[in-house]
């Protein structure tokens, strides 16, 4: 078996150890390398004229990404997760005591164990490359990083950073990195190996001086009560967010504040044991599922064994926001040109303006550079014709949800451009079979459904209806791979799948407003479930008026238990449309007071409404999820998705359903199908045919069925 770890020594002295999975794409640690590294440092160790030595990735774009997640799986309890974070801290500290420098060369992704690796080694060299990033993402799968992480990570970066970096799982591109202290030296990829080389040559560098901090920085991470005070805050702040529902982030807080008040060994012990109980939780469960099931799913094409074709052009007809954002993200993330029509200059200096402020964000966060920002603005060009459009090969509809209106720009992409053109509609509701109704090549016509924000929304769902051919199908999930999203394909019929469960959960709550619930009880009580922002914010982030377009589509092709509220009717007349016109359910623009949320008032008298609070949190959120949970379970039964699978990501990346909780599929099997029923059945009796539970849902109680 061809080994992992290899070790050359060159003429300078300076020993390489490059690390290669066989068969592999990507580098990730395993619990089986630990005899592997140890005998190549015993061979380090025992040769006298060794004098440095370099780790660096066999791979030609990752250094390690991570650890193996599904060796956590094979753990049946939190003793055999914390031997495994054991081993690995024992693995590392043999690295951090070689007696000659240790340095990592480091391109692509170092995440995870690859960052604990790297940060183990004396020295770090890293490419100034955009794959180059770094970061200790374990929090995001409810664990911590447990191979000594939380406590070399704070030495090297700040109390500050360390905290940030940890509890959030962000990344750091190299140039960022070295500014916080990570990485010693940035380098092109064409110069690592010299460069960490030449870094081993000059011996182990000097950590004796503190990173360099303003004043209240040295204030807070220098001194016993500065450091109580940043403890106390990050506690403070984690469980607001968390509502405690992820125990991840305060047992990372725990074994960092071991390690800089008890030293080192304390922190690691505490740090493995956390590490292990962590492991064991409904909650890391719940998250490494849906890792395992993501990941999956970026191995499949969408359409069995069908290839896509390349997409080397893009357009896109609208430069509205979503426009603007589509647009964004195929020159950004994908790389691809993209011609924006809108029918005037007007429309396509919008779009382009905010694919510039986007990217002039990054840019003065440095997470590119400034000829990236001109590389990336360089592949937007805009027409008020359809000049340059013979040549494209997806083209992506985001116009007004006006039926005859996106049939008109069917026709007109059938005679401006090839045959084998995709047409892609960006409609949230109408089914794609209508707006392909009058083509002449309906095989080309698919859905692909955006969430706004476009460049912060992973999701994107892919509609085909029944002549879509699955070329097509297979072009437009890769295309929207490449734009960086998760995408999940979905029969087609009105709503979809995400729009429709969000529906029914939005109906509810508006309900419950109309019966006397208070617009900040209802927004309070989702949060507390988990949800990112509450129901009735939500309604006016996505635009009061868009929802009133939605609902009665909704009602119309799948029934009366889809119809709105008909008090929001005065909403409109009154011109609440949301934040964007800054008038809806709370205070916007001159009205709001400065850093706080405040309901308009006088909301409650337009519905002729008198707030008077009756139900519990876990009453008003039970209420609005039943409606979700019994929609999913529909969705699945009508085949509009393919499995429990695709429900739980389109649900947690489509609508922020709280990801500890695994989606929609999974939170429906830790109830149990029999108690969500007889929940739907009370409900029933008390508010009508709304609540009805799905049939497939009345058979798996009867049978005592899971979806997993």
């Amino acid at each position: 078996m061809q080994p992992t770890f290899t070790l050359s020594q060159r003429d300078d002295g300076v020993a390489v150890i490059t690390m290669d999975i066989a068969g592999e794409s990507m580098n990730v640690l395993k619990a089986e390398f630990a005899d592997e590294i140890n005998a190549v440092l015993e061979q380090v160790r025992s040769n006298k004229s060794i004098k440095g030595v370099v780790i660096i990735s066999g791979k030609p774009d990752s250094f390690i990404a991570g650890a193996d997640i599904s060796m956590l799986d094979k753990c049946k309890t939190a003793a055999e997760a914390t031997a495994i974070a054991s081993m690995g801290q024992q693995m590392f500290n043999e690295l951090e005591k070689l007696h000659i420098p240790l340095i990592a060369a480091i391109h692509g992704p170092c995440l995870g164990g690859g960052l604990e690796l790297a940060m183990a080694c004396h020295g770090r060299v890293a490419t100034d490359d955009a794959k180059t990033v770094l970061g200790l993402p374990e929090v995001q799968l409810g664990l911590l990083p447990g191979s000594g992480g939380t406590q070399r990570l704070p030495k090297l970066v700040g109390l500050q950073k360390a905290l940030d970096m940890m509890l959030t799982g962000k990344q750091l591109r190299a140039v960022q990195a070295k500014k916080a202290g990570l990485v010693d030296v940035v380098v092109p990829r064409s110069i690592l190996l010299e460069a960490a080389v030449k870094m081993a040559l000059a011996g182990k560098p000097d950590r004796s001086k503190p990173v360099k901090l303003p004043l209240v920085g040295q204030l807070l991470e220098f001194t016993s009560i500065g450091r109580g005070i940043l403890f106390s805050q990050a506690q403070k702040q984690t469980l607001a967010k968390t509502q405690g529902h992820y125990p991840a982030p305060l047992k990372i807080i725990d074994a960092i504040k071991t390690g800089v008040f008890g030293g080192m060994q304390k922190g690691l012990e505490v740090e493995a044991k956390h590490f292990g109980e962590l492991c064991m939780t409904p909650v890391s469960a719940n998250l490494r599922n849906l890792f395992f099931a993501t990941t999956q799913m970026k191995k499949e094409s969408g359409a069995g064994d069908a290839k896509p074709r390349k997409v080397k052009k893009a357009a896109v007809l609208g430069g509205g926001l979503m426009g603007g954002g589509i647009a964004n993200v195929t020159a950004g993330k994908a790389g691809v040109p993209v011609r924006i029509k809108d029918i005037n200059q007007t429309g396509i200096g919008n779009a382009l303006k905010y694919s510039f402020s986007l990217l002039n964000k990054k840019y003065k966060k440095r997470f590119i550079s400034k000829t990236e920002l001109q590389k990336q603005m360089s592949l937007l060009t805009g027409t008020t014709d359809y000049s340059g459009f013979h040549d494209v090969d997806l083209v992506v509809e985001a116009v007004f949800e006006d039926l005859a209106l996106k049939q008109q720009m069917v026709a007109d992409i059938e005679q401006h451009c090839s045959e084998h053109t995709v047409f892609a509609s960006n409609t949230s509701s109408l089914p794609i079979g209508q707006i392909a109704a009058k083509a002449a090549r309906p095989e080309n016509v698919i859905g692909l459904h955006y969430f706004s924000p476009v460049d912060k929304m992973p999701l994107v769902e892919v509609i085909a209806h029944e002549k879509t051919s699955a070329e097509t199908i297979a072009t437009t999930v890769a295309f929207a791979r490449k734009q960086g999203k998760t995408p999940i394909v979905v029969k087609d019929g009105a709503g979809f799948y995400v729009n429709r469960i969000l529906a029914l959960y939005m109906n509810e709550a508006a309900n419950l407003l109309l019966e006397g619930e208070s617009v900040e009880k209802l927004d309070k009580a989702l949060t507390r479930f988990g949800f990112p922002v509450g129901p009735i914010t939500l309604l006016d982030e996505v635009g009061i008026d868009v929802g009133a377009k939605i609902s009665p589509i909704l009602q119309k092709e799948l029934g009366e238990r889809f119809q709105a509220p008909a008090a929001f009717d005065k909403l409109i007349a009154d011109g609440r449309k949301g934040k964007k016109v800054e008038k809806g359910f709370y205070l916007y623009g001159k009205n709001a007071k400065k850093g706080r949320k405040e309901v308009d008032s006088s909301v409650y008298s337009l519905l002729g409404v008198q707030p008077n609070g009756r139900l519990s949190s876990e009453q008003i959120s039970k209420r609005c999820m039943v409606q979700m949970l019994n929609e999913a379970v529909r969705c699945l039964e009508e085949g509009i998705i393919a499995s429990a699978r695709d429900g739980d990501i389109g649900a947690i990346f489509g609508i922020g359903f709280p990801p500890f909780l695994g989606g929609p599929f999974r939170y429906i099997d830790s109830l149990g199908a029999g108690n969500l029923v007889a929940d739907l059945r009370r409900f029933e009796a008390q508010f009508g045919a709304r609540f009805a539970p799905a049939q497939l849902l009345l058979s798996m109680a009867e049978q005592d069925k899971s979806f997993y």
